[in-house]
């Protein structure tokens, strides 16, 4: 079986995902250094005991995940669940890398690219091909929906297609033109995707103040759940460094209904 130095790994990651170009909540790139050789990777949404328990079970050398540790203004004492984490990986030597915002923004890899085919949705472009953003960091996508008229519509694709019902407000009638999405927990940039004329903006979670924004502006608001939009740029990014490296790497979805 082919392996790669899990330094080698690292910066090919940091150089694919441009993880330097971000400032985030929590750093980016391999969080944990196990063993110096990596030829099979578990991938996930979130690095959660469970996770690791699996990469563990299925005799993994690393864990890729866009929701790693260490998060900003977090209680950093290794002490409950974040020390079960942490002697999990140590004790099996793992390898744990992690992409938040560069895995979000990425233009082909990235969460949002992977959203956009999941559902059939077209980024609108600028000249030189570069997807159409908006918001903080221009992480919010602009585009159109392949094939479908209304909100209701785009509702039950979501649905179909993400196997999860999402929260749908407004008039499922309601014509559709320019859609905004942005992956996870961006219900706070409801507003900059009105200020963008989205029609509708699809993202993961929903607040309380986000109902009334959708409701008082006449935006179409989905929440398709923050495990469930961001299920896909993890994938692709296995998939890239499997075909990169020759490896083996393995999703595991680890159900979560936020």
């Amino acid at each position: 079986m082919s392996k790669v130095d899990a330094r080698v790994l690292a910066n090919w990651l940091d150089d694919t995902l441009q993880a330097a170009r971000f400032k985030d909540y929590c750093p980016n790139g391999m969080q944990v250094e196990g063993r110096s050789e990596v030829g099979h990777i578990i991938t996930g949404v979130t690095a959660s005991e469970a996770l690791l328990r699996t990469a563990v079970e299925r005799g993994a050398d690393a864990v890729l995940v866009h929701h790693g540790w260490l998060w900003r203004n977090e209680d950093r004492r290794v002490i409950g669940t974040r020390r079960t984490r942490m002697a999990l990986t140590l004790k099996n030597d793992l390898n744990l890398y992690a992409y938040h915002l560069p895995l979000d923004a990425h233009p082909t890899l990235g969460n949002n690219a992977q959203l956009a085919r999941v559902l059939d949705l077209v980024p609108a472009r600028r000249d030189d091909g570069s997807p159409l953003t908006c918001g903080q960091d221009n992480l919010i996508w602009l585009g159109t929906a392949n094939g479908l008229q209304t909100l209701g519509q785009l509702g039950e694709r979501v649905a179909e297609r993400l196997g999860r019902q999402p929260l749908v407000v407004g008039d499922p009638g309601q014509p559709l033109a320019r859609i905004a999405w942005c992956t996870g927990g961006a219900q706070g940039m409801m507003g900059d995707a009105v200020d963008a004329g989205a029609s509708v903006y699809i993202t993961g979670e929903v607040s309380e103040s986000t109902v009334h924004l959708a409701r008082e502006t006449g935006v179409g608001f989905i929440a398709a759940g923050h495990h469930a939009t961001e299920r896909y740029g993890v994938q692709a990014l296995g998939e890239a460094v499997a075909r990169q490296f020759g490896i083996k790497v393995e999703f595991v979805d680890i159900d979560n209904p936020a």
